[in-house]
């Protein structure tokens, strides 16, 4: 079975997956009352989403490590590199189910990990890949035919970059679909950039990634039946981080996760500004709150942002295709 085929398997398979695996684990999210508690500086339009299911990170998790696993298996490309990601995707996920648990437990969205506790297991989880990819000499930022081998600081490096995605895609995840959409776009470009740099294990688990978070948005797009919560994001984002890493692309991620990346420096820009002057730049942020209070609705914020998002994901391939 040629490579081509078995990518479009494992996301086929997990897209089935994740569409079977959400309709037992939502019912199982009601009974137990494993359910979101809203912020309350959040938009009151949020209000009315508090006792939706959360947690749903975990079908989308084993959904892509099922289909990943059947797949590699049967192209026998079963790497280190490929169980060294798909551990790196399992890890997140439990860091972030922690921190979900805390809050439903608590009854507080405020309950979870604290920050310094859960940047703590984003920099645990991150030193694996990254010594793993030091060790076998990829020390070095890819950008077309130009390299800049960073050494021993690579490291570092790539623990800071692991982190900083994961949290960013975290981030995001404030609208019905947002974080959803906005992923299986961005992994879809990963998928396609592995592909065409021969790493058939990589592109295999984006692949399935995009086919998990795509099912995934069925019961996740607005008004949301369950969401991803800390553990589909946190998750997700180190996915992205850490195939990027192991795939020798980091620096397209700029352009691939373009949302995510605005979605930080809104937060920064935000932080900053109040700290420095009392004032604030945006009327909320992360700056999809923004858009929200200023009368955009949740639909036409995710479809504008998962559109930037697809034009950046097209620009990085034809761009990474030319280059290459």
């Amino acid at each position: 079975m040629s490579f081509n085929v078995l990518i479009i398997v494992s996301m086929l398979v997990a897209f089935v997956l994740t569409l079977l695996f959400g309709v037992f684990y939502i019912e199982f999210l009601k009974k137990k009352m494993y359910t979101q508690y809203i912020l309350e500086d959040a938009p009151e339009n949020h209000a009315k989403k508090a006792g939706t299911p959360t947690t749903g990170g975990v079908f989308i998790v084993l959904s892509v490590i099922a289909a990943s696993l059947a797949a590699l298996t049967m192209n026998q490309t079963l790497t280190t590199k490929a169980m060294i990601v798909l551990m790196t995707f399992f890890f997140f996920m439990l860091a972030g189910l922690t921190d979900d648990l805390g809050k439903i437990r608590h009854k507080e969205n405020k309950a979870g990990l604290t920050p310094r506790n859960k940047l703590f297991l984003q920099i645990v989880i991150s030193i694996l890949p990254a010594i793993y990819m030091t060790i076998s000499g990829q020390t070095y930022l890819n950008a077309g035919q130009y390299e800049l081998d960073l050494h021993y600081i690579y490291p570092l490096f790539a623990i800071l970059f692991m982190t900083g995605v994961s949290n960013a895609v975290n981030l995001t995840d404030g609208l019905d679909g947002l974080a959803s959409a906005n992923c299986a776009a961005a992994m879809a470009a990963c998928a396609v950039i592995c592909a065409v740099t021969k790493q058939i294990d990589l592109a295999i688990i984006s692949a399935a990634s995009v086919g998990a978070v795509i099912g995934f948005l069925y019961y996740n797009k607005y008004p949301a039946k369950v969401f991803m919560g800390d553990t589909g994001s946190l998750a997700l984002g180190g996915l992205l981080s850490v195939i990027a890493v192991t795939g020798k692309f980091e620096l397209w991620i700029l352009f691939i996760g373009i949302v995510f990346l605005l979605e930080t420096l809104s937060v920064i820009i935000q932080v900053t500004s109040f700290k420095l002057t009392g004032k604030r730049v945006f009327k909320m942020s992360p700056v999809h709150h923004h858009f929200e209070l200023c009368g955009w609705s949740e639909n036409k914020i995710v479809a504008v942002f998962s559109l930037v998002t697809l034009i950046f994901c097209i620009m990085a391939c034809i761009l990474f295709f030319v280059l290459w």
